[in-house]
């Protein structure tokens, strides 16, 4: 099972996807995708270790900004761990740091599009339940400068191409989370609930 959950910036959805977790396993693996780059940060990253721990669900932490994949397939690869999930907070973290490294690199548009790939095949393939947090970035005003812009679309394909291999995707909006996939319109009815 694969569970996209996205929303805006302090929605709620790590919180939901922690929560989550809880009822699709028995303990997890936190990949955890931010750096600590700044005071800030570090803060960021104290209070969701603080909540993981005082939540009395057993988590283990693997830290690793760029090769979330890979994680995923070691997982996979390793020993089945019985009734073990996976969380990834979050995918917008781990696209802006390949973006920042890839920035000046004359390919790096071909390597991104590479790198979501691959990333969505191993959420898609993993045999554990995964669960990957998002953020949702393209519903305000256009970035003032290139980076920016292209952080804004690469974050808007890599949501549609985990989205597509995932089971179930939330949005979480003021801390409530609701399922899409169930309301989706389908052009050919298939899957039309409520109609």
């Amino acid at each position: 099972m694969a569970v996209l959950v996205t929303g805006g910036a302090r929605s709620g959805k790590s919180r939901f996807a922690e929560r989550y977790a809880e009822t699709l396993g028995t303990s997890g693996l936190y990949v955890a995708t931010m750096t600590e780059s700044d005071d800030e940060l570090r803060a960021r990253i104290g209070a969701h270790r603080r909540r993981r721990a005082e939540s009395g669900f057993p988590w283990r932490t693997v830290e690793e900004p760029l090769d979330v994949a890979g994680v995923l397939r070691r997982a996979d690869a390793e020993s089945e761990t019985s009734g073990e999930v996976i969380l990834i907070d979050c995918l917008t973290l781990w696209l802006s740091n390949w973006l920042l490294r890839l920035e000046h690199e004359p390919d790096a548009d071909e390597r991104l599009e590479r790198l979501i790939g691959e990333l969505a095949e191993a959420v898609a393939s993993a045999r554990r339940p995964v669960i990957a947090v998002t953020n949702e970035v393209g519903g305000g005003v256009v970035p003032a400068y290139p980076l920016g812009r292209r952080f804004r679309d690469f974050a808007g394909w890599m949501n549609q191409r985990v989205a597509e291999a995932c089971d179930e995707v939330f949005l979480v909006t003021a801390g409530i989370p609701v399922e899409l996939k169930r309301l989706a319109f389908r052009p050919d009815g298939e899957g039309e609930t409520g109609h």
